[in-house]
């Protein structure tokens, strides 16, 4: 069906589009004057809405005017009057009054445009109750206690007799770019294309003259699909989006990024809050959910977790009574607050608020516009036209499917060896949002030369943002169990991977280090990390990524045996000093690190970390103070160290064998 407004929308997460509730503060007699007079001239100095909703805007605007030409006297005679009960009831509700036509007509200045188009009742409504509310505060209003001159007393009459005769109405202009808006959306549904010379007449009478601004406009109505509860309202505003991509990429032709381009806030770039972060892969979760030990972790990793066949928590080691997940809703609403605040790109999924079920009109627009940007492909300008894949590929799911089935993977495989660095960071980064979509990791692993290619780029992009993207491309494609398996018996992947988090700048070294991380998952991978220096890129990386580089050292111990251990060995004052000054989450991974290598390890590792400067109060200070899994551990790391000082080399819990490892300085004997 068309976008129309036979009912009124839903309420929003924000405050909506609709007259708020709002609370008068109690005020004196001459500071409530003096508020109302400020407030006067503050509206009366704001700007009428442009293209929507103008005479409304106006209308009110030119009445508050005149109100403040009434509260200029007043504020002269405010030191010299006392108002009466009744007079202050009716300030203080002229104080609410204000407050509640300021706020609409910020909200519909600062909104979508289109959106406020499709809601053009509701919000003139919203104009016309607040006239009707001067009207009645007005008509109460004892103006004959305020001993006002002739024009005050006058001006008075005018505005109840403006408010009293008002009506409310929708300009015939506005009502019909509304239907022309609406009859568009509900042409695309039948898959009739929209007349350009149309599309031209609707966004010149909305003030959208060039990319920039329908850019700007795209990002409002994103902003509108997180602020709404309901499916519906999502898939008006999805619509919407897909006019606007579609118009803008017809009209003014694709978007050409700028030598210096950049791109926006990415989640490499951001300093994530630990909580924020699942325990197993370190990155971002979209879907939280709590296990039976009541730990939280990201629905597609816990997931995966358990169908590998395990029965414990990863975090703390507890045996799972159940392998119910529950949604941990209050957090998920807290990432995706922090990820608005951020302007990072949140895609929600999962049981309960993922997307809504996509509408047929977002659906057609999206296949219209990659049908036109797949067929401008062999143009010779094609930067531009990869660049908009990548931005309609990060999108939403709809368009990273409509991308891959339209055969655009094949295509931009060929520009993954260009020597244009633009042009090579827009492919890699359009290959990487593809692959967030399951179906799409398979494409991208079938196509022939898309798997080297990314690897290329790993090992000798043009840019270390480029390095970065393919990094973070083999970490998507990790998620599947047998390509995780199948990348880790590549030299060039876990070379590429382990030269960028030694030599890369702090975000391409994120990347790597957490695609390193997904890629040991597989035990059989961790023996080939270990000869590629993962350990000593790690340690590079304890200053600047604690977190990453201790989950790292702890997931290559606890899977890679004694020569991962005594890789690490040089590691243990790190993990020391991690324990000491890291997060909650960061020094239970060192502590349990610490554990995995004594079991493993023997006396002289044990020494080694006894040698550490105060090593014995971090661990009471942990035991008392820390977690409920890094108490565990630092407990045990006590015994080991107790039993060292007492000359007890042997631990039940250790490995039965006697293998001699080689260190950086030394031989050692495990414990057995």
């Amino acid at each position: 069906m068309a976008v129309t407004l036979d009912s009124a929308f839903p309420a929003r997460k924000r405050r909506p589009l609709v007259v708020g509730s709002f609370e008068s503060p109690k005020l004196s007699d001459a500071k409530l004057t003096r508020s109302l007079f400020l407030a006067s001239h503050e509206i009366s100095s704001m700007q009428p809405l442009r293209f929507i909703l103008r005479r409304n805007s106006l209308s009110l605007i030119r009445k508050v005017k005149i109100l403040a030409s009434v509260f200029d006297e007043l504020l002269l005679r405010s030191q010299l009057l006392l108002y009466s009960q009744s007079a202050q009831l009716c300030f203080e509700e002229m104080q609410i009054v204000m407050q509640r036509i300021k706020s609409l007509i910020d909200d519909c200045s600062r909104v979508s445009k289109l959106w406020l188009l499709l809601q053009i009742d509701i919000v003139a409504f919203n104009f016309h109750e607040l006239v009707t509310d001067l009207s009645t505060v007005l008509d109460i209003l004892p103006v004959h206690e305020f001993d006002l001159s002739d024009d005050a007393q006058d001006l008075i009459s005018l505005l109840r007799n403006q408010c009293s005769d008002s009506v409310q109405f929708v300009d015939a202009r506005d009502d019909a770019l509304r239907r022309k808006v609406t009859e568009t959306i509900a042409g695309i549904k039948h898959q009739i294309s929209p007349d350009h010379s149309s599309l031209i007449e609707i966004f010149n009478d909305l003030g959208f003259t060039d990319s920039a601004s329908l850019t700007d406009e795209i990002q409002r109505l994103e902003d509108e699909i997180q602020d709404q509860i309901d499916d519906r309202s999502k898939s008006a505003a999805a619509s919407l989006i897909g006019l606007v991509r579609y118009s803008k990429c017809v009209l003014y032709g694709p978007s050409t990024p700028a030598p210096d381009f950049r791109r926006h806030q990415s989640l490499s770039d951001a300093n994530i809050p630990a909580d924020f972060r699942c325990p197993i892969t370190l990155e971002l979760m979209r879907d939280p959910v709590v296990v039976s030990t009541g730990q939280t972790y990201d629905r597609e990793s816990i997931d995966l977790w358990i169908q590998s066949g395990h029965n414990t928590c990863p975090k703390t080691g507890q045996v799972l009574k159940h392998t119910s997940l529950i949604p941990n809703r209050a957090l998920k609403n807290l990432i995706v607050l922090w990820c608005r605040d951020q302007k990072i790109p949140f895609e929600l999924y999962g049981d309960g608020g993922g997307e809504p079920a996509p509408c047929k009109e977002a659906v057609e627009f999206t296949k219209m516009m990659v049908s036109f940007l797949i067929e401008k492909l062999s143009l010779a300008d094609s930067n531009g036209v990869v660049f908009e894949l990548r931005a309609l590929a990060k999108s939403d799911t709809v368009a990273r499917a409509c991308i891959a089935e339209a055969g655009a993977i094949p295509k931009l495989v060929r520009y993954l060896a260009t020597e244009c660095p633009s042009l090579q960071i827009n492919a890699v980064t359009t290959i990487l949002n593809l692959s967030i979509l399951e179906q799409n990791k398979t494409r991208i692993m079938e196509t022939e030369g898309a798997l080297n290619g990314v690897i290329e780029v790993l090992r000798s992009g043009a840019t270390w943002e480029a390095k970065a993207n393919a990094a973070a491309t083999l970490f998507s494609l990790a998620g599947v169990s047998a390509y995780r398996r199948r990348l880790g018996r590549k030299a060039r992947v876990v070379s590429g991977l382990v030269d960028l988090a030694k030599q890369g700048p702090t975000s391409s070294k994120r990347d790597a280090l957490v695609a390193i991380l997904n890629l040991v998952a597989e035990r059989e991978n961790v023996g080939r990390f270990v000869e590629a220096g993962v350990m000593e890129a790690a340690g590079d990386a304890f200053q600047e990524l604690p977190e990453e580089a201790v989950a790292v050292v702890e997931a290559v111990v606890r899977r890679g045996g004694l020569m991962a251990v005594s890789a690490a060995f040089s590691l243990i004052r790190h993990l020391g000093e991690v324990m000491r000054e890291g997060a909650d989450t960061t020094r239970e991974s060192a502590a349990a690190t610490l554990v995995t290598m004594c079991r493993k390890g023997g006396s002289e590792l044990v020494a080694e970390m006894a040698a550490i400067p105060g090593i014995e109060r971090v661990i009471w200070e942990m035991i008392g103070a820390g977690t409920a899994r890094g108490g565990r551990k630092a407990a045990s790391l006590m015994r080991y160290l107790r039993r060292w000082a007492a000359g007890d080399t042997h631990d039940t819990a250790a490995e039965t064998q006697s293998i001699v490892v080689p260190t950086p300085s030394r031989i050692f004997s495990p414990v057995l």
